[in-house]
């Protein structure tokens, strides 16, 4: 059995202050990570095998 609980936050303005920085830097990084990937990924190199041999 699965429990949803909905909660609004009511951050004081330093709080959320705060908030948004790390939501900020989360996306930052989420998106340097969604992107990193890439990087091992070759044109016409199609077995995974052979893609971590070039990475």
């Amino acid at each position: 059995m699965k429990l949803v609980v909905q909660v609004k936050l009511l951050p004081t303005p330093l709080q959320a202050t705060a908030l948004e920085a790390t939501l900020r830097a989360c996306n930052e990084a989420a998106a340097w990570a969604s992107g990193s990937w890439r990087t091992g990924w070759t044109p016409g190199v199609s077995r995974t095998a052979a893609r971590r041999a070039r990475t």
